[in-house]
């Protein structure tokens, strides 16, 4: 998966896990920086798209390289930075995506860490992992699906989007960043068919586990923990 050079391809992204890159104009590479397996994501990702979920099409599997269809648009954090005033559409975008997933029975074999349940979780569906594209919302990033109930889901994306560092804001925008974090998520929970409240403590003690949490969305989350009812 590599060109002649012995190159992937261009860079064209960097997560906390793994480099997007650039293949040609209809083909991306994840490629994980660390030892990891795609083959479960990749199952996963093509059992939701024959679900009629919007995902990537998976085009190859190799170790830790995925090879995926490149989705022409942006994500919708990226989107939020540039035009904040679209905070409630996105919201109610990302509950929308929630919702759909959640009517899903998972497959057989997924794990169940946050208890027993018969819905397939993302557990990193934030506005992140949400790609803003011609034909719709797309939902990137599958690493970490399992089973489980539903509002263990909607949880995780509360609390990630509660206790997230957010990178490479446009400065005019920083100050602003407590406030439209609070509408976005309020926006979010009023629209979101399952109610996280149940799973919230539990949901931020796994999140803690996660060896790409910061030390500093550490603490927030146990914050958020303790906050919990």
């Amino acid at each position: 998966m590599t060109d002649a050079a012995g190159e992937p391809g261009v860079l064209i992204g960097r997560g906390r896990a793994a480099d997007v890159y650039a293949l040609d104009d209809r083909r991306v590479l994840r490629r994980y920086r660390t030892a990891y397996s795609g083959a479960a994501e990749a199952d996963l990702m093509r059992y939701l798209r024959q679900a009629g979920f919007p995902v990537p099409e998976v085009l190859d599997v190799d170790g830790g390289d995925l090879v995926m269809e490149r989705l022409d648009g942006r994500d919708m954090l990226t989107d939020l930075a540039s035009r904040p005033w679209r905070v409630t559409r996105h919201a109610r975008v990302l509950a929308d995506l929630h919702d759909r997933l959640h009517q899903i029975a998972a497959p057989p074999g997924l794990r169940q860490p946050l208890g027993p349940g018969e819905r397939i979780l993302h557990l990193d569906l934030h506005p992140g992992n949400v790609m803003l594209t011609a034909g719709g919302p797309v939902v990137i990033d599958w690493t970490n699906g399992v089973a489980g109930p539903a509002g263990a889901d909607v949880a995780m994306a509360c609390l990630i989007m509660a206790s997230s560092d957010v990178d490479d804001l446009p400065a005019w925008l920083r100050p602003a960043v407590g406030g439209l974090r609070r509408l976005f998520l309020g926006r979010f929970r009023a629209a979101v068919r399952d109610d996280p409240g149940p799973y919230l403590a539990e949901t931020a003690r796994y999140r803690m586990t996660d060896p790409n949490v910061r030390p500093a969305e550490a603490a927030r989350l146990l914050r958020l923990a303790r906050q919990a009812p």
